[in-house]
């Protein structure tokens, strides 16, 4: 636990029925709403996990910045809202930083000022339209206490739909702050640079490309390393709703070069087919995945919301509901083909309720291979896997996983592309966590994500190898 923060009160809480369903080492609120990570911040040795959740509810509204924070990324400890929502204000999606250089002059001496970039959400009212702005809140005690920025906003286009801002400094000590925001309905990243986050200038504007089949919202931005090599690109993440590759949103990503004020893709597809375009994964049930600010060694760490806006606010759980992804360590590797892929791996929890399964399966020309996760149990829930070779896919079938008849959407068969190649085997390594199953293909080069509710933990494995069909 992070000794300058105050833990939230846990004396209401009581177990549910829901509570066989709650993991233990992916991050849900104790009894409310959540949905998208914010602010993911390293700072003294201390993970910081902010969220979007409803303190009142557990669907969504009232929407505040949560607060969690960890020494290792799989033990959390929840605190009292960070950002709470005002009469006039809602506290959306946005980014944390520290200022190390009280470069806005936040801090007294001897302070270090952490400052959240969120977006200020203003709904319509019969004497004024709606907006959405940039607004910064800062705490200058480690983050037990927030203090909205009295010249809030910081940044104003005078648009309702100009939201999710990530900031991060760009540069050597010389350098500027960097943030890339969504003009969510043009379906641009628009980016924006400061010398103190206070004073913001426009730079560039990114898209529409690719899937514009929704709004695009919760941008990122970051260099990775080329596996095995000493190069550098620059990775766009974007998310959409709707319009992702399994259905309802998603999350898509570009590879190119930022050279502080402009990104440039170095591949723009001009096909229709999604599965063309570079997705984080190619499940229902992860969205609005964003980066850690500081990682130590370099590392590039994100954390995504696993759920989906098609049935979210239907998930079968309460008083908490929906859950944020493992972490994931990303680099850069080049395919066969010569397209730069993201690889994730997660940071895999040491516990003995959640379930890790490595497997090598056969995925030659004419093999194929179920992999079903079951109770153990005749006629119990099961999750199966389905390793085709001549197809070069990877299926995830929940149809049987339990409860799946709480809206309509949830019953469903996705496929994933086999990492490019004609590799013979495939190496899965699959993650049970009570309602949260990962699946990582071939070192992470394709991920897939899916909620499902079992009538007990998937705790059985049975690999079922057959020539193809």
């Amino acid at each position: 636990m992070n000794p300058t923060c105050t833990p939230a009160d846990d004396a209401t809480h009581a177990p549910t029925v829901s509570d066989r369903w709650r993991p233990a080492a992916h991050f849900t609120a104790r009894r409310s709403w959540l949905n998208d990570p914010n602010g993911l911040l390293h700072h003294d040795g201390v993970y910081h996990l902010f969220f979007q959740t409803n303190p009142d509810g557990s669907t969504w509204g009232d929407i505040s910045w949560g607060h969690a924070t960890s020494t290792d990324l799989l033990t959390w400890t929840e605190h009292d809202i960070a950002i709470p929502r005002t009469a006039d204000e809602l506290v959306f999606s946005g980014s944390a930083v520290a200022d190390v250089h009280n470069t806005a002059g936040l801090a007294a001496p001897g302070q270090t000022a952490l400052v959240a970039i969120y977006t200020a959400v203003r709904p319509a009212r019969a004497d004024r339209p709606g907006s959405q702005a940039q607004a910064l809140a800062y705490s200058v005690d480690g983050g037990r206490s927030w203090e909205r920025y009295a010249g809030n906003p910081v940044l104003d286009i005078g648009s309702e739909e100009f939201r999710d801002p990530k900031v991060f400094w760009y540069g050597g000590p010389d350098g500027h702050w960097v943030m890339v925001v969504a003009e969510a309905v043009d379906r641009r990243v628009a980016v924006y640079t400061s010398p103190n986050l206070i004073e913001w200038t426009f730079e560039s504007r990114f898209g529409p490309a690719h899937a514009v089949g929704g709004v695009w919202e919760c941008p990122d931005l970051f260099p990775l390393t080329v596996r095995g090599t000493d190069r550098t690109r620059w990775v766009l993440v974007v998310s959409l709703n709707p319009g992702g590759i399994a259905g309802g949103t998603g999350t898509q990503y570009f590879v190119g070069d930022f050279d502080g004020r402009t990104f440039t893709p170095e591949r723009l597809s001009l096909s229709q087919d999604p599965r063309d375009l570079d997705w984080l994964d190619h499940g229902r049930d992860y969205y609005a995945a964003v980066s850690f600010n500081d990682a130590p060694d370099g590392r590039r760490l994100t954390i995504g919301w696993a759920s989906n806006w098609d049935y979210a606010a239907h998930t079968p759980t309460g008083p908490w509901r929906s859950a944020m992804s493992l972490a994931r360590e990303l680099d850069l590797v080049r395919a066969v083909d010569g397209r730069h892929r993201v690889a994730q791996r997660p940071v895999l929890p040491d516990d003995p309720r959640v379930t890790v399964v490595d497997l090598t399966v056969a995925s030659g020309a004419g093999e194929r291979t179920e992999v079903v996760l079951s109770t153990g149990e005749p006629g119990g829930s099961e999750l199966v896997l389905t390793v085709d070779g001549d197809a070069r896919t990877l299926t995830c079938d929940r149809t049987r996983s339990g409860d799946v008849g709480f809206h309509p959407a949830f019953a469903s068969v996705e496929t994933a592309p086999l990492p490019p190649g004609d590799a013979t085997t495939t190496d899965l390594r699959i993650v049970v966590d009570a309602c949260v199953v990962e699946i990582y293909v071939d070192g992470g080069q394709v991920t897939l994500t899916a909620l499902v509710f079992p009538d007990a933990p998937l705790v059985a494995v049975r690999v079922l190898p057959s020539r193809a069909r």
